[in-house]
């Protein structure tokens, strides 16, 4: 299992992966103060209409959201097939531990919101904190530099892409109002085309990309959210043989730098731009920001240590040696670390401007909290300089 771990994590995709979501953490903390100080200056407004600026017959917020965030699904979409074929995830007893973290980690969340929100009309934000941001939390887990265990980042980095992968099949089943079934079939048409070419050992990237293209829009005038296609069409691009030779490789590693310091800093910009008014107080006594709040920064954790407890007290799976429940608890507290994910999902939740403004904020304070206490924790549970990882 040890030389196991050390082998995915030592991969060079692995290593590029974990690299640039760290560090892309880094600039989605800094585009968000930028963002939150204009948001709330003289410019405010100037600031908020520049991303409604109209653009084809939408928003440049619109494009932002619906277009260039199927690219950063793609990107999870291509970790999450590594993962399924080379990674944590192609040894069924070993990925059953990040797979339970991950379920827990989202429905205790959303039963927590629900219980708040039962009957009201922000029900529909149940979906909000069971999301992980990859980037932010990768992030924090890199300040804490050689205390951290190999399997520990191998095991945030799956759970992350697993609850990805949730908030993605949630997004579909449950945000999706209309669903225009021509468009819809067409898109899976195209779908079965690529499917077929890879079948057939068809190795060249542009087809691929020009279908993904056709797909999306079809996709786009379906009632589902266009950027599912980004993990649809992730999973009928040729894998091969996953070296750096394949188009998985080779598209995975081109499209790191792009989502990681263009496209969600851009997203940040675009979503953050939170006015906050004098009325915090009434803000933080909504249902739905205690249903957010609780969710992420006691529910994420709750569920991650609980479901994981749970498989590994059923011989399930097996805690990594160098691993405890101490540091499972902490780095559940990372999981709480929504943002990218929770905010994305508020836009689809949520007709009223106020309330998604709100919910924003909310989520905001909550993935800060999330983070510092899952920082503090770890720094407390792993002991300084050590390379090998142990826990205390």
């Amino acid at each position: 299992m040890r030389k196991r771990i050390k082998k995915i994590y030592q991969s060079d995709l692995f290593k590029e992966f974990f690299e640039n979501e760290k560090s892309s953490g880094l600039v989605l903390i800094g585009c968000t103060l930028i963002s939150l100080i204009l948001a709330n200056s003289l410019f405010g407004e100037q600031y908020h209409h520049t991303w409604l600026t109209p653009m084809g017959g939408q928003t440049l917020e619109y494009w932002i959201n619906d277009g260039l965030m199927t690219i950063f699904f793609l990107l999870i979409g291509l970790e999450l097939e590594r993962e399924i074929y080379l990674g944590e995830l192609s040894n069924i007893k070993d990925a059953l531990l990040p797979i339970f973290a991950a379920l827990g980690g989202m429905l205790v969340p959303a039963g927590i919101y629900l219980l708040l929100n039962s009957h009201d009309l922000t029900r529909s934000g149940a979906g909000i904190p069971m999301a992980t941001d990859i980037a932010f939390a990768l992030g924090v887990l890199s300040l804490l530099g050689n205390r951290v265990p190999l399997s520990l980042k191998v095991f945030l980095t799956a759970l992350a892409v697993i609850d990805d992968l949730g908030a993605i099949l949630v997004i579909a089943a449950f945000y999706t109002k209309t669903l225009y079934w021509t468009n819809l079939l067409s898109a899976l048409g195209v779908m079965l085309v690529l499917f077929i070419m890879n079948r057939m050992k068809y190795y060249k990237m542009l087809p691929y990309l020009i279908g993904g293209v056709i797909m999306w829009y079809f996709m786009l005038n379906s009632g589902v959210h266009a950027t599912i296609t980004g993990v649809l069409l992730a999973f009928v691009i040729p894998f091969q043989n996953g070296e750096k030779e394949s188009i998985s490789y080779k598209l995975q590693h081109y499209l790191h730098k792009p989502v990681g310091f263009f496209i969600l800093p851009l997203f940040a910009l675009a979503n953050t731009a939170i006015v906050l008014g004098s009325n915090i107080g009434e803000t933080l006594e909504q249902h739905y920001s205690i249903g957010i709040a609780l969710g992420l920064v006691l529910g994420k954790p709750i569920g991650i240590t609980l479901f994981s407890f749970i498989a590994v007290s059923f011989g399930l799976c097996k805690l990594p040696d160098d691993l405890n429940w101490k540091t499972i608890l902490s780095v559940g507290f990372l999981g709480g670390i929504g943002f990218t994910m929770s905010i994305f999902i508020t836009l689809l939740a949520f007709d009223d401007h106020e309330i998604i403004n709100n919910a924003k904020f909310i989520i905001l304070l909550s993935s800060l909290t999330a983070g510092i206490i899952g920082f503090l924790t770890l720094k407390k549970t792993l002991k300084k300089g050590n390379h090998n990882g142990e826990v205390n």
